[in-house]
């Protein structure tokens, strides 16, 4: 009989030290200010448990709009996200926006599902209130017109 022992899921905000993970959830915050100081300290573990599934991951992962908030805060202390991704990883993990081709990544919601996955695979907590794609329609930030795209016709009532 083969015995398996289930690991507690990662909290990934233990990646850094205490003071960076509060710095960052304070940037976050000084710009959205509707982000409270929970909701921070949680964003920060789930943009660093993103940023450790994409450093190992073959596919192409992405965050969600709210976790790459807090990407941009962190990449924008240059030197600590460097140093962190040196540190940790042995590598730099670059932002690098940009669509992926649909057919070959499933579009937004696909990849959601992939990044989320990769992020469980990798032994990290996944908040889900930071990946709300997951239970909305099949797309992604295309701008294709949808009804908060830059794109979208608006039409007066009348």
């Amino acid at each position: 009989m083969t015995i398996v022992e289930e690991r507690p899921a990662i909290d990934a905000g233990t990646l850094v030290s205490a003071e960076l993970r509060k710095t960052i959830a304070t940037d976050v915050r000084a710009k959205y200010d509707h982000i409270t100081a929970d909701m921070a300290h949680r964003g920060v573990g789930q943009m660093l448990a993103f940023v450790a599934a994409s450093a190992t991951s073959e596919k192409p992962l992405s965050p969600s709009p709210l976790v790459d908030d807090f990407w941009h805060a962190f990449v924008l202390r240059t030197k600590a996200y460097a140093d962190f991704c040196q540190q940790t990883f042995g590598t730099f993990v670059h932002h690098q926006p940009g669509f992926l081709d649909r057919e070959d990544h499933g579009g937004g919601k696909g990849l959601r599902a992939r990044t989320v996955d990769a992020i469980q695979a990798a032994g990290y907590a996944v908040d889900l209130e930071f990946w709300p794609e997951l239970d909305i329609a099949d797309c992604s930030q295309c701008h294709a017109n949808c009804h908060n795209s830059p794109k979208h016709a608006i039409t007066a009532a009348g």
